[in-house]
């Protein structure tokens, strides 16, 4: 289990100014990533180190966005001016969490511009959706190239800032905090700053390490 990727949603600016005012600002060369035929959205990829990445997305006019949980949530934050829609957590096996929350993953799918397609299966955008502050879950399907890896970049994640719970949020990974009992493979490298919400949990802003020091966002 580990930190794949936080999600920003483009606002009234559009989908390619939103990413290159992201791109820019942290220095990092932006790459088209395509569309979400099953999600009704559209999205664009900045690659940082450590096998992670910042997709900036948008929800496009399609009957299906309005239909599934991610295209809800991805339009229901642009429409309130954009900003970050969340984080995302990767994880090698997604029983356990469909286990303890009812239901099963669903299959997620990207279709590049160069035709080339990206499959992966994910869970828990609905408590996103509920709860702001939460990550939802994924796990990538064998034998292809991750994000990240379309594209170089020395930019890293360095810290997430939360308006919500900490233990509501371990709780939601499964996490129980004791020893011998919470997995044993989830990275501590990223720093967490929980804030008491004023309004509504969820992630405020996220702090990347840049050549040019640290730049939040």
């Amino acid at each position: 289990m580990r930190i794949d990727h936080v999600a920003f949603a483009a606002g009234p600016e559009g989908l390619d100014a939103t990413a290159a005012r992201l791109g820019e600002a942290l220095g990092i060369e932006v790459v088209d990533g395509g569309h979400h035929p099953r999600f009704g959205t559209r999205n664009m990829v900045l690659p940082l180190t450590g096998g992670r990445f910042l997709e900036v997305v948008e929800p496009l006019q399609h009957p299906v966005t309005d239909k599934v949980p991610f295209g809800q949530a991805v339009k229901a934050r642009s429409e309130a001016g954009g900003g970050w829609l969340g984080w995302v957590v990767a994880m090698d096996d997604l029983a356990p969490v469909e286990e303890r929350l009812g239901r099963d993953s669903v299959m997620g799918n990207r279709h590049r511009p160069d035709g080339t397609e990206l499959t992966w299966r994910q869970i828990g955008v609905k408590g996103l959706i509920a709860d702001p502050q939460l990550p939802f879950f994924l796990r990538w399907d064998e034998g292809q190239l991750h994000p990240s890896e379309r594209g170089a970049s020395d930019v890293r994640l360095a810290r997430l800032q939360l308006a919500g719970d900490p233990d509501r949020v371990r709780e939601w990974l499964g996490l129980s905090g004791v020893p011998g009992v919470d997995r044993d493979d989830w990275e501590p490298d990223v720093e967490f700053d929980f804030v008491a919400p004023h309004g509504t949990p969820g992630l405020m802003s996220v702090t990347f390490e840049t050549a040019n020091g640290p730049v939040t966002i």
